[in-house]
């Protein structure tokens, strides 16, 4: 019997209102998608989670439905699809397709389509979905969540949309599907009384790691089934991304308690706190077989030897822990030999790449001062040719500029300067006459001045005379 153990599962907080769509976002008012609630038992959806940025897809091909999807814009992957087990088909066709109505809930395409048909047609295409080109040259995997290899033809071409692939290395996608199609073929579907009564969910929790700054890497893939039947049971499975070979089992209640409170992913537990315990322990035993790789056996005459690999087991088991161990090790001293030898060969390299490339910018800055030093020297004989000439220009102008200034004074001057002497002789028998002329003058204004006193005089004198004198006799 395999020991349950109860693994620290984060699940995302995020939740569902009842129903789904088709490939719109659900407001809180709408009452539900009848077609996809069959994928759920007693058509109830998870309950508890609520997000603005999820989007509650009715997955649709051939406008039949095929399976439920919560899926996150924000991240650009499925927090977790719901679906049921059919018979699966021999031959897979894989024809990536896309729903529209995410990016352009107005477009008149109801249903999922090739990403090919509908590139330049839907408006945003890609804007709240992951695309084909999200996932060209990643390193990852488009694994899908619910697994194709449980359908039959129809339902395994629906699986195969974007909307249900999240980004996964190959070897974890071939893992996850194996295991899960193992589990649900041998030892789920087998102890459910009624195969259309085994509904299951595949979950991922997203990651801060991001493809292209997008699509969100999962931390952890997950399974819960529930077996609706009078004799009902649920199982929840767990596989971590980084350990491939690994595959916890434990309950749906011990799901939930990894989440917040008031999430529940299905509707009463589906009965858990009812169920058979002999029918719990030979589902758990059939899951610890498929995990150790052992084919599973339900008949009665397999009994013995079951026992018998049973008491081996046990008592292998400390062996196998021991070689476990040592293989560990093993492995963790070769990563740490090569991870030494890479730290040594980096820091040689990144020595021997600082030293050339301090040579190289040495041999640089020598070249470029030679080359400085040696155009500067055209420049400066250049130079000091330009200034000689300069020098001789600045001679001849001051040359010239002295002539002009000698050649400048005024030649009448000079004239005159020395005709003076023959002017001043010749001016003195002028200068001699005027004098006289000036002399007699002023000799004839006195003797007229000296008459006019006199004559003046005179009258003045005859008329008092006339005036106080007596006139006498005519002889008188």
């Amino acid at each position: 019997e395999w020991t349950m153990k109860t693994s620290v599962v984060f699940l995302l907080c995020i939740s569902v209102f009842p129903g789904f769509s088709q490939g719109r976002v659900v407001g809180d008012d709408e009452s539900g998608f009848a077609e996809c609630n069959v994928f759920f038992p007693g058509q109830v959806p998870p309950e508890g989670f609520a997000e603005p940025f999820h989007v509650k897809i009715c997955q649709q091909y051939n406008k039949e439905p095929r399976f439920a999807t919560l899926y996150s814009t924000k991240d650009k992957i499925p927090l977790y699809s719901a679906f049921k087990y059919t018979k699966p088909a021999q031959n897979e066709e894989e024809t990536w397709l896309v729903e529209p109505q995410i990016d352009d809930p107005e477009n008149d395409l109801h249903e999922m389509v090739p990403e090919a048909d509908i590139v330049g047609t839907v408006a945003n295409l890609g804007a709240n979905q992951a695309l084909t080109s999200d996932y060209l040259g990643s390193g990852y995997e488009r694994g899908l969540l619910n697994p194709s290899s449980l359908h039959e033809e129809d339902f395994q071409m629906a699986t195969y949309t974007l909307t249900n692939a999240v980004p996964v290395s190959p070897s974890l996608s071939k893992s996850w599907h194996g295991d899960i199609r193992r589990v649900v073929e041998q030892a789920l579907v087998p102890h459910c009384s009624k195969k259309d009564h085994l509904y299951l969910l595949a979950g991922a929790i997203p990651s801060s790691v991001q493809v292209k700054g997008k699509v969100s890497v999962p931390e952890t893939l997950w399974l819960a089934a529930c077996c609706d039947a009078p004799q009902g049971w649920s199982l929840g499975l767990v596989k971590k991304i980084n350990d491939e070979n690994s595959l916890a089992d434990l309950t749906v209640g011990q799901l939930e308690k990894q989440l917040l409170s008031g999430i529940h992913l299905f509707k009463g537990n589906c009965g858990e706190d009812h169920q058979s315990q002999e029918k719990t322990e030979a589902i758990l035993q059939a899951v610890s077989q498929i995990r150790s790789g052992e084919q599973v056996g339900a008949s009665d005459n397999q009994e013995p030897s079951g026992l018998v690999r049973k008491v081996a087991g046990i008592i292998a088991t400390p062996f196998i822990k021991l070689l476990e161990l040592l293989i560990y090790l093993f492995v963790e001293l070769v990563k740490f030999v090569f991870y030494f030898l890479w730290l040594v060969i980096k820091r040689v390299a990144g020595t021997l790449l600082d030293g050339v490339y301090s040579l190289w910018n040495g041999v640089v800055s020598y070249l470029k001062a030679i080359s400085m030093v040696l155009i500067s020297i055209p420049c400066d004989v250049g130079r000091v040719i330009v200034n000689i000439f300069l020098g001789f220009l600045q001679i001849v102008q001051d040359v010239v500029s002295l002539t002009y200034s000698i050649l400048r004074i005024p030649m009448g001057f000079v004239l005159h300067l020395a005709a003076f002497p023959y002017h001043s002789i010749c001016a003195i028998p002028s200068v001699l006459k005027d004098m006289a002329v000036g002399i007699g003058g002023t000799f004839s204004l006195v003797i007229d001045a000296t008459a006019a006193i006199l004559h003046g005089f005179y009258y003045l004198a005859g008329h008092i005379v006339k005036r106080f004198v007596p006139k006498g006799s005519s002889d008188d």
